[in-house]
């Protein structure tokens, strides 16, 4: 298929705009028309991932870590960026990176590791701002009931665990049809009365293209009155970190035994035991040590993560216990999750999971 059928759908579901500033995700080397028949997935794209890419005929490489994050001004092959952008180009593999964008949506990495603690009543810990907005529209009183159904289909009107949400109220809406009109009641040059109904909405900003296409194809007038409103509100449904529960309390110890187990870590670095019980826990894959102060707010037992700094260890304060498995460690099932997710849209398309381990932290014990 063409590349850029796959990664429209990989943008639908964590689309770039959910990622963060620093972050380059998307389609770092390839062009988005090029055929593809099998993708290699992995953590990280390193010169071994691009090998093996070629070993396979892999026409691309889909890593969660981009292996472009600033700008390269040469291409002399003596930096490890280098000679995997050059060895890619010349094998026409494409890259694509899929990263913070990835981390921010519900059903993303950190839902992955939460699956693997056995986590349930799952939530973000630190919802996004800035990624909503509202569509208020004015529609004939028998027409409105077709609108709302087609921006509902296109999106909108989702809150939380509730869908097809609206606010609606009448009133009288008046215009005067010009030449070359053909309105869809009243006379050209006559001003028209017509009880319309007011309906208001809101969407995810990615959706605004389809949401105001639904819109426009639904809306029996020529000239359709909407304004846009921006949504500073938090979107409940993206953002940084999540925080579950589990099944029945456990010990401290124990609990950090088994997210040893089934986290398939080297070592877990924690602080000191509080006595409590573990209910609730808060996980983020990669670099958390900016949530902390969001999983203490949230009554989280236990902090799931990875590169805490010494000095970050102290600001537990004996609230909740840091357990610091390792970046690798933590972000390792991305590659099942992408593998599921592209298989479950396109099961014939041929996906391989990379044998290389690409964690550059080695342990001694």
């Amino acid at each position: 298929m063409k590349l850029n059928t796959l990664t429209a759908y990989l943008e639908s579901l964590a689309p770039l705009n959910y990622q963060e500033d620093y972050d380059n995700s998307g389609l770092l080397i390839g062009h988005a028309d090029q055929e593809i028949s099998q993708a290699l997935i992995s953590l990280d794209c390193t010169e071994a991932v691009v090998d093996e890419a070629i070993a396979h005929n892999c026409q691309l490489v889909i890593s969660h870590h981009p292996i472009i994050f600033k700008g390269l001004k040469k291409f002399n092959g003596k930096t490890y960026v280098e000679r995997v952008v050059e060895k890619a180009i010349k094998n026409s593999i494409a890259i694509y990176a899929i990263h913070t964008n990835l981390d921010h949506v519900a059903a993303g990495v950190n839902k992955k590791i939460a699956d693997k603690l056995s986590l349930k009543n799952c939530q973000i810990l630190s919802p996004k701002k800035n990624l909503l907005k509202k569509l208020v529209t004015f529609v004939p009183i028998a027409q409105a009931e077709k609108v709302r159904e087609a921006l509902f289909e296109a999106g909108s009107g989702s809150i939380g665990n509730y869908s097809e949400c609206s606010f609606n109220v009448s009133g009288t809406g008046t215009y005067k049809a010009g030449k070359n009109t053909n309105p869809f009641a009243g006379e050209q040059g006559i001003q028209h009365q017509e009880e319309e109904v007011r309906i208001e909405t809101v969407f995810p900003i990615n959706l605004e293209s389809k949401v105001l296409t639904a819109l426009f194809l639904a809306h029996p007038y020529e000239e359709v009155a909407y304004d846009l409103y921006p949504i500073t509100n938090q979107y409940q449904e993206v953002g940084a970190g999540l925080i579950g529960e589990l099944e029945s309390p456990q010990e401290e110890l124990p609990f950090l035994h088994h997210v040893k187990t089934q986290m398939k870590a080297e070592v877990v670095r924690h602080t000191s035991f509080t006595g409590k019980k573990v209910v609730k826990v808060a996980v983020c894959g990669g670099s958390g040590s900016f949530l902390l102060k969001d999983a203490i707010r949230a009554g989280a037992d236990v902090f799931v993560t990875a590169d805490f700094k010494y000095h970050e260890f102290f600001d537990a304060e004996g609230k909740l216990v840091i357990a610091d498995i390792g970046h690798f460690e933590t972000e390792q099932f991305t590659q099942e999750l992408l593998a599921e997710i592209i298989s479950k849209k396109f099961p014939t398309f041929a996906i391989r999971l990379t044998k290389i381990n690409t964690n550059p932290v080695k342990y001694i014990f």
